[in-house]
């Protein structure tokens, strides 16, 4: 089943959005900018640093969309702001929503490029789950991202208003608690603007979401893994997908780069805050990664590792040459693995029907 997305506003009145022709020319996004730098930009044109924190509470914490709304601001700033500075959403270009409850959106972005983001509804809140990238480079064969190919990484900005966007659709009485950056493209292949659009993401001055909260997915670029948690300490999820170089590199073309042992010591050396676990991603293939010797190779393979693993089917799609294990299989998977003392859970994928589960996202335009 899919059907229109409505929305839901929980800040102040939503102004209509503007479009990207009603945009000054040059303006500075401001959600590009952390506190600090937002700071800068107000005191070279002569302003105190307060007003920064006034327009990020209008922004962040009251859910404004205009300049208009801020009515403890002069007019005169207002205008200034106006001509100097823009607030360009992300316009719902088109929205699915799923048998489960899922809600798959795609964006427009300012320069007519798409992304996709999907809400997921859970007991007692939602999980939003982010695109770092308009499309992907890495070429794994069981993502539908990847055969789409990439165009160029999204700025700061961009990632942070998707969970401002989604926020306006979130149904009653669950509010958004997690993020995860599961979407269209490597996050650690945009590194500075994801962890810039991190700080704004946590920072009390910003949208205030706990660290505990937020998790990064990555296939394992590895110089970058432990410089993600010394700039931010968020959740790992490493994408592992096989115990072995040679089948990881038929899957994933990234190993030639960053062979298991490198991935492996870079996970080691990420500053994991204490009592949290590092997540190992496992996409379940028929016939490729899914023999029980091979969950027993991956038990030897992660000794030693505060780990929890997440085995998830392969989601089913005609332009894939894959296939999911059958149920049998993948019990039997989990099962070696929880005797080795693990904690492993088998994903439920949500949005199938929709194509917003795992791997599906393609950021695709409407169709004329």
């Amino acid at each position: 089943m899919t059907s229109v997305c409505s929305g839901r506003f929980s800040g102040n009145t939503q102004n209509p959005e503007p479009s990207a022709a009603s945009l000054p020319p040059n303006p500075v996004d401001f959600y590009d900018l952390t506190l600090d730098e937002l700071t800068q930009v107000l005191a070279s044109w002569g302003h105190p640093p307060f007003r920064a924190r006034q327009l990020t509470k209008w922004l962040y914490h009251k859910g404004a969309t205009d300049f208009a709304q801020m009515t403890d601001l002069s007019r005169a700033f207002r205008q200034e702001l106006a001509q100097s500075v823009h607030l360009y959403p992300l316009p719902v270009e088109n929205c699915q929503v799923s048998a489960d409850g899922s809600r798959k959106f795609l964006w427009r972005l300012a320069d007519g490029e798409f992304i996709e983001s999907v809400l997921i509804p859970e007991e007692g809140h939602c999980t939003l789950c982010l695109s770092s990238q308009v499309g992907c480079a890495l070429g794994c064969r069981f993502c539908l991202t990847a055969q789409r190919g990439f165009t160029r990484n999204l700025s700061p900005g961009e990632i942070v208003k998707q969970v401002l966007a989604g926020r306006r659709h979130l149904p009653p009485g669950k509010p958004l608690t997690n993020l995860v950056f599961m979407g269209m493209g490597e996050p650690l292949a945009n590194f500075a603007a994801l962890t810039k659009a991190l700080t704004t993401i946590t920072a009390p001055w910003g949208l205030n979401f706990s660290t505990r909260r937020v998790t990064v997915s990555t296939v394992g670029l590895a110089p970058f893994i432990p410089r993600l948690g010394e700039v931010v300490p968020v959740n790992l999820t490493l994408s592992l997908n096989a115990p072995d170089d040679d089948t990881r590199t038929f899957l994933m073309p990234i190993n030639r780069t960053y062979p298991l042992g490198a991935v492996l010591d870079a996970c080691r050396a990420f500053p994991r805050p204490r009592h949290r676990r590092i997540t190992f991603a496992y996409v379940l293939i028929d016939g490729i990664n899914d023999a029980l010797s091979q969950a027993r190779d991956l038990a030897r393979l992660l000794r030693g590792f505060k780990a929890k693993i997440n085995l998830i089917p392969l989601n089913r799609d005609p332009r894939l040459d894959f296939a999911p294990p059958p149920q049998e299989r993948m019990l039997a998977f989990q099962d070696i693995l929880r005797r080795a003392h693990y904690p492993v859970f088998i994903r439920e994928s949500r949005g199938q029907d929709i194509a917003a589960a795992c791997g599906q996202l393609v950021g695709a335009s409407p169709a004329p």
